[in-house]
């Protein structure tokens, strides 16, 4: 275990190490830029279909579930700031060499199914501005840039996701702003927000509120990617609570108040059939401007986005593998770090690179007439293999009380922790009976994880520990 002293220097102490520069202000839109991201623009449809008029509600709920969490990885953050998130803390909970292997593994094929739904969407959207290129083309270029930008510099990451924040969020100011003009109008019928529909697949209130907090749970996941950056945030101690349970509050707000404006303003049968359903209240013609022009506004914030929620999973996967390098979980190649850029660079063009697999053999599976909806089933892949990860931090979380405590840190409210537990699971075991094909999809990623255990199993260095040593800390 380590006793770290805090770092408020912008360079690292030694070679092996990545670059503490991301302040405490840059951290939260770095969080609010990835909640915020592009699940609220493409998912809110779905949500309306299963829940009805009252689909606000899901999203309430499901933020406060991922909020619930977010204050669990904000404990472990501030006891551990190292980069690796859920692997290293399970890694300390359990002492499981064969588990914190699976939650690494898991971790980075949720991020990577995330990557590549998130680069189809881009490539959809991209088509309503310019159809000339061919989908897959677009998709691979888009991940392509995004690796380049990563390998600049955390730095520069972040800067550009904090200005991609800003613009985002400004696509649902248009939303809020087209609600508060439609209810000066005297014309909405708030009656609309109570109302859930019990007509459809899942008969009951609660189930269509559980099957809306299903779908909507992509656009909550991200926070968990902070934690991945702790050890490159200075002063982690402070920044961290404040920021990333700060952030996923905002961010919930948000999603409360725009699903409201869009129930309000379009009925929700056309949001249900719609796959870009907030283009819809801004194709509605309450506001005084073009239909066209505003149209193709939207579009490109959406693209925008896409484009935030997209670079931070590509930062987190390298990062990952740094972390449990450095663990001796994963080949040590992984912890390599290029001198000058303070990138992780293996882990990022091995990321990179299975991501545009990915891209290509869904591709070939879908025109093959695989039947599948690439972009929803990689966004349930996603989900099924975060919520189990939650739930085992949560665990981690209470497992770890009263150890590592002996420097300040941040300790989540208890009783809500075994609150966030049961609804992780809830929504777990809920996601894969409605679409039970998701776990094939989640083997077949895991799968992929085999060749790292192999590899590091064979090759790698046998316990005898890979991390480089930090004068700031004191090894037990």
């Amino acid at each position: 275990m380590s006793t770290a002293t805090p770092d408020t220097t912008a360079e690292p102490e030694e070679d092996g190490e990545l670059k503490r520069s991301i302040t405490g202000r840059l951290l939260f839109f770095y969080t609010l830029g990835d909640v915020l991201g592009s699940g609220i623009y493409v998912l809110i449809g779905l949500v309306a279909a299963a829940v009805g008029g009252a689909f606000w509600i899901a999203f309430a709920l499901g933020v406060t579930v991922a909020a619930i969490t977010g204050s669990a990885y904000a404990e472990l953050v501030t006891k551990y700031p190292r980069a690796a998130g859920a692997s290293l803390y399970v890694n300390k909970a359990f002492g499981s060499r064969p588990l914190t292997f699976l939650i690494t593994v898991s971790f980075l094929a949720a991020s990577m199914a995330a990557s590549g739904s998130l680069a189809v969407g881009f490539a959809s959207y991209f088509d309503t501005l310019w159809s000339g290129p061919p989908a897959l083309l677009v998709s691979i270029v888009f991940v392509a840039l995004l690796v380049v930008v990563n390998f600049i510099g955390i730095t520069e990451s972040v800067w550009m996701n904090m200005v991609m924040t800003f613009v985002e969020v400004g696509g649902l100011v248009i939303v809020l702003v087209i609600g508060i003009v439609y209810i000066g109008q005297g014309d909405a019928d708030f009656g609309v927000l109570t109302q859930i529909d019990t007509s459809g697949d899942y008969g009951s209130p609660a189930l269509a509120v559980l099957a809306g907090i299903s779908f909507s749970f992509f656009a909550m996941t991200g926070f968990e990617n902070t934690a991945n950056v702790a050890e490159e945030t200075i002063d982690p101690f402070k920044a961290f609570p404040r920021s990333l349970v700060g952030g996923m509050i905002v961010a919930g707000v948000v999603y409360v108040l725009v699903s409201m404006a869009a129930a309000l303003t379009v009925p929700t049968e056309t949001l249900a059939n719609s796959d870009a359903a907030l283009l819809e209240v801004v194709e509605a013609g309450i506001l005084p401007f073009s239909t066209e022009f505003m149209s193709t506004l939207f579009s490109i914030i959406a693209l925008i986005a896409i484009t935030n929620t997209t670079l931070v999973t590509i930062v987190t996967q390298p990062r990952v593998l740094y972390g449990m390098a450095r663990e001796d979980v994963v080949p040590a190649v992984f912890a390599k770090v290029h001198p000058t850029r303070r990138s992780p660079w293996v882990g990022l063009i091995f990321s990179g690179a299975v991501v545009g697999s990915l891209l290509v053999i869904g591709t070939l599976v879908t025109e093959a007439g695989g039947g599948i909806d690439l972009v929803g089933r990689l966004a349930t892949v996603t989900v099924v293999l975060l919520l189990a990860i939650y739930a085992l931090v949560i665990v981690a979380c209470l497992k770890l009380r009263g150890q590592d405590e002996d420097q300040p840190f941040f300790r989540a409210n208890t009783p809500l922790l075994f609150v966030g537990l049961v609804g992780n699971v809830a929504i777990l075991f809920f996601t894969v009976y409605d679409d039970p094909h998701s776990l094939i999809w989640c083997a077949g990623l895991l799968g992929v994880g085999f060749v790292l255990f192999l590899a590091e199993y064979l090759f790698g260095s046998k316990g005898t520990g890979a991390r480089t040593p930090d004068p700031t800390t004191t090894e037990i």
